[in-house]
C-alpha cells in the first residue's frame, strides 16, 4: 500500500499544475506561494490560498514622490513610511514609491536625459531604486532594501549594482533581500529598461493632480491635499487607522487620528 500523501503537499502540487495560470516570473518556492499576500499575488495564486487572510475592508493607498537623495524625503522614508509599514498588517496598507521628484526629462539627440536636483548622484540613486523595485517585484522584498539604501550615509554606495562604483557595498542586499540578483539590477541601470523606468516615474509625476510643488509629495487614496500632506507628515500611523474601515489591529490602539495642520509648511 503507497503512504498516505499530507494534504498539505497534496495543496501545493494542485497550486503547481500546469494551466493553473501561475505567473512565469514567479521565482519563489511553491511552499512558499502561500506565506503572504504579496507573494501569492506575484505568482497569480492569491484566490487558492485559503490561508491568507481575507481583509474585510480595501487597504489605505498611499503613494509617495520622492527623490533618492532628498533630506525630508529620506527622512519620511526612514522614520514614519517604514516603521508604519512594519507596524501594520499587509492588507492594510497598500504604498507605491515613485522615485523621480523635481528631476527633469530631456530628449537629447533621440536619447532620454535625466538631469536631478541634487545632481548627478541622485538620478543615480532615483534608477537603482526603480530597478530594484523592478527586478524584486514583491513590495515586502524591496522596500527593506529600499529603506536601508535611504538610511546609510551613501545612498548609491549601499548597494552593489555591478558596477556602479568601486569599492561597491553589498550589505543591503545581502542582509535584507540576499535572493536578489545585483548583477540584473546593474544591468537595468547601465541599460535600456532603467531609462524606461525614469520614463515612466517622469509620466507618472507631470501626471500629478494638482502639480507636485515639492517633495515628498504624498497622495492618500488617490488625492492629495495640504491637509492630508500635514497629517501624514504629523502622524502617518494615525492617519491610516483613522482612514482603514477594517478592524483596527493592536497597533492602532495608541494611536489617535492626528490634528488637522493648516497654512505654508516651507
Amino acid at each position: 500500500m503507497a503512504p498516505a500523501v499530507p494534504l498539505a503537499v497534496l495543496a501545493l502540487v494542485a497550486l503547481a499544475a500546469p494551466g493553473l495560470g501561475v505567473a512565469p516570473g514567479c521565482d519563489h518556492p511553491v511552499q512558499r506561494w502561500c506565506s503572504s499576500r504579496d507573494i501569492a499575488v506575484a505568482c497569480q495564486v492569491e484566490s487558492r490560498c485559503r490561508s491568507l487572510p481575507q481583509p474585510a475592508a480595501p487597504p489605505v493607498e498611499l503613494s509617495l514622490y520622492y527623490e533618492s537623495l532628498c533630506p525630508a524625503c529620506r527622512d519620511f522614508l526612514v522614520t514614519k513610511l517604514f516603521s508604519t509599514w512594519l507596524l501594520l498588517p499587509e492588507e492594510m496598507l497598500n504604498i507605491t514609491l515613485v522615485p523621480y521628484g523635481n528631476a527633469q526629462e530631456r530628449n537629447v539627440s533621440g536619447k532620454l536625459d535625466f538631469r536631478c536636483q541634487h545632481g548627478p548622484e541622485e538620478c543615480l540613486g532615483n534608477m537603482i531604486e526603480a530597478c530594484l523595485m523592478h527586478e524584486a517585484k514583491i513590495f515586502s522584498s524591496y522596500f527593506p532594501v529600499i529603506f536601508c539604501l535611504e538610511s546609510g550615509s551613501s545612498v548609491t554606495k549601499n548597494l552593489e549594482a555591478c558596477p556602479l562604483s568601486a569599492p561597491c557595498a553589498r550589505q543591503c542586499l545581502q542582509i535584507y533581500a540576499p535572493e536578489l540578483d545585483s548583477g540584473r539590477i546593474g544591468a537595468c541601470v547601465q541599460g535600456d529598461t532603467g531609462v524606461a523606468l525614469m520614463h515612466h516615474n517622469a509620466q507618472l509625476t507631470e501626471a500629478l493632480q494638482p502639480p507636485h510643488q515639492y517633495v515628498p509629495w504624498i497622495t492618500v487614496n488617490g488625492k492629495h491635499t495640504d491637509e492630508l500632506q500635514a497629517q501624514a507628515e504629523a502622524s502617518l500611523l494615525g492617519l491610516v487607522c483613522h482612514l482603514y474601515q477594517g478592524e483596527k489591529p493592536e497597533a492602532c490602539g495608541g494611536s489617535k487620528a492626528p490634528k488637522i495642520l493648516s497654512g505654508c509648511r516651507r
